[in-house]
């Protein structure tokens, strides 16, 4: 809502009339020349330029160092102005990570951090902790720095290397502005990890817990986030955690799969293929299961995703040769559904994927689960062309599970010729058409 309100610029006094007199005045009773002060033309262009930047500061935050810059500013002096508002600047960061939670910057920092080692950290130092903690991106402590240094060189706090003109005040205003002021209301809060470790190892979130965290996560910065995401997973692959444990590690996650970034799935991955490489052998099939959940198959290596794949059709293929299949076989074609939808199928298990989907479609001896028809009908109606073309080269050959049942004839030729309709015959690859078109109705 706040975006959403127009920012009004400050009505600031005119200075002809009574401050730039004055200044004359001033340097006469002193006996000093008048271009020992910024003229009169610099002070009106930095004065007309101020209400612009001042606008941005939140009120909150126009407070006595801004006034102080203000004033300085009136009289020409722009080394005290830049004193003033970097001040200013440094004051709100040291608040921002406060807000952040100076508990949560000791455990990002591994050591003791309480509020006087903030009130005493350099300016190059809390500049490197905003970084550190995204309070500023890289571009903010950029511009940042760069006004460090010229405050360091060219303000009243230190003898200065030369003057500082309105342009260049104007500028170091807006980057302060910019980059520490504007965003008052922004900052990211940290999250306790020793909070965030308990409640994980804690009893099962229910709805509200889970979304607090969630919202926490969310709230803090992406390295972070990037920590604790990493945390969850390594937790639900840990074979001796309790199963509540991996199950609130993996509710979490669910909720932050559209903000992992580059960085966060590359080490979700990395931590991956080391449960590999270091034999972990449960881990590894656990870290492959969250993925799966997660929808996030498709980061996998192909023989990683073949895996997947090939234990979900096999899985499958065996329930619908089980008992009950007509009962079971709906959770397992879902589950290879979902499966599906995250990726293309991997060309080495594309033939028994088709042929299994398939041979399920059009049932057994003693039919088809009804359950499953519309989870077997999307994967069908997803086929494609060259999974369409070793559909109807599989149905050809009496060598395979399809082209057996097909050449029984009966309901597995009749509902065969059903799950043909369900294919878009603008898919239907040249090399098949001939196929395609012999099992479909005349005129059809």
């Amino acid at each position: 809502m706040n975006d959403l309100i127009a920012k009004e610029e400050p009505n600031l006094p005119a200075l002809q009339d009574t401050v730039l007199p004055a200044i004359t005045q001033l340097t006469q009773a002193l006996d000093i020349p008048r271009e020992a002060l910024a003229d009169n033309e610099e002070i009106q262009h930095a004065w007309q330029n101020l209400p612009r930047e001042l606008k941005e500061i939140p009120a909150q935050l126009r407070n006595e160092p801004v006034a102080r810059m203000c004033v300085a500013v009136s009289t020409g002096l722009f080394d005290a102005a830049i004193n003033y508002v970097w001040n200013a600047s440094i004051l709100h960061l040291r608040e921002k990570i406060r807000i952040f939670g100076l508990p949560v910057v000791a455990q990002t920092l591994q050591k003791d951090f309480e509020e006087k080692h903030l009130s005493e950290m350099q300016d190059s130092q809390l500049l490197e902790l905003c970084l550190k903690l995204n309070i500023v991106d890289e571009g903010g402590f950029f511009f940042l720095d760069h006004c460090r240094n010229m405050r360091n060189n060219f303000s009243a706090a230190h003898p200065t290397l030369g003057k500082v003109n309105d342009r260049q005040f104007i500028a170091f205003l807006n980057s302060c502005v910019r980059y520490a002021l504007a965003d008052a209301d922004s900052s990211p809060r940290g999250v306790n990890i020793s909070d965030f470790i308990s409640a994980i190892k804690g009893d099962r979130f229910n709805a509200e817990q889970l979304n607090i965290w969630r919202d926490r996560l969310l709230q803090t910065h992406s390295t972070q986030r990037q920590m604790l995401i990493t945390m969850a997973h390594g937790f639900y692959c840990d074979p001796n955690a309790p199963e509540p444990s991996r199950l609130n590690s993996l509710d979490i996650c669910e909720g932050l799969t559209e903000e992992l970034t580059a960085s966060m799935r590359s080490e979700l991955i990395n931590n991956h293929s080391e449960y590999g490489a270091k034999g972990l052998q449960d881990k590894r099939t656990a870290s492959l299961q969250f993925f799966e959940e997660l929808g996030l198959v498709s980061l996998l290596d192909e023989s990683e995703q073949h895996t997947l794949f090939s234990r979900a059709v096999q899985t499958l293929w065996n329930v619908h040769n089980g008992m009950n299949n007509f009962y079971n076989e709906p959770a397992f074609a879902e589950r290879l559904l979902e499966l599906s939808q995250q990726g293309a199928t991997p060309e080495t298990v594309k033939e028994e994927y088709v042929q299994t989907i398939a041979c399920c479609r059009i049932g057994n001896g003693y039919g088809v689960s009804r359950a499953a028809v519309g989870y077997y009908d999307k994967m069908i109606q997803s086929f494609s062309p060259r999974e369409i073309f070793l559909l109807l080269q599989s149905a050809d050959e009496n060598s395979n599970k399809l082209g057996r049942r097909i050449h029984d004839g009966g309901s597995y030729l009749t509902n065969f010729k059903t799950l043909l309709g369900l294919i878009d015959s603008g898919s239907v690859p040249t090399a098949v058409r001939e196929k395609y078109t012999s099992y479909l109705p005349p005129n059809s």
